[in-house]
């Protein structure tokens, strides 16, 4: 028995697709980021993910942001072998990255922008939404140099302490107010990948 044509045809266009695929981390969508979505109130953060005092020694002066994407943790240096610890989201696979920059700006409530990239990655996504509760931005946003990264809150905060972001670095609503009240515009940020030696 002969196949159709068109079964032929549609496994040579599979077999098209799949070959001329872009990655697949490209074609994820940024989970987390959903505008609208009021943050459930009664989530307890696990742990190993809330804000606390811990040993932690640094060459870094005190008042230092240092975020190590691989643990999935914020520190902010306090001097004496000390820091405290945020539990954060970070950069998902392909959209994870290093660097050092300073806090170039700080917003309570911050309006949210989608940059062009993310929005030919989901074109449903708003263009611009006002900052309040529903807000994927959360509370604060502390925006890193010139580039589209920020430290943030989020209306998901099931998501900390996972790897589902477009770069950014997401904290619960609680701590990044903690966060943004510690620290000044003109903080160094150092992100690292992995932890110093």
């Amino acid at each position: 028995m002969r196949m159709p044509r068109w079964i032929g045809r549609l496994a040579t266009a599979a077999a098209l697709i799949t070959f001329v695929s872009v990655p697949s981390y490209a074609q994820q969508p940024d989970v987390g980021d959903e505008p609208g979505l009021i943050a459930d109130d009664g989530y307890v953060l696990p742990p190993e993910w809330r804000k606390q005092m811990v040993y932690y020694r640094s060459t870094e002066a005190p008042g230092t942001i240092i975020v190590q994407t691989s643990e999935r943790y914020l520190y902010l240096v306090q001097g004496n072998n000390r820091a405290l610890r945020y539990g954060i989201g970070v950069g998902r696979e392909g959209f994870q990255w290093q660097g050092l920059l300073k806090i170039s700006r700080k917003a309570e409530w911050p309006d949210w922008t989608p940059p062009p990239e993310m929005i030919q990655r989901q074109p449903y996504l708003p263009r611009f939404m006002a900052g309040g509760p529903g807000n994927p931005m959360g509370a604060r946003a502390m925006y890193l140099g010139s580039t589209v990264y920020r430290i943030h809150g989020t209306n998901r905060p099931d998501t900390i302490g996972t790897a589902i972001s477009s770069g950014c670095f997401r904290l619960v609503n609680a701590d990044v107010m903690d966060l943004y009240d510690r620290v000044p515009v003109g903080t160094k940020v150092v992100v690292r990948q992995k932890p110093e030696l």
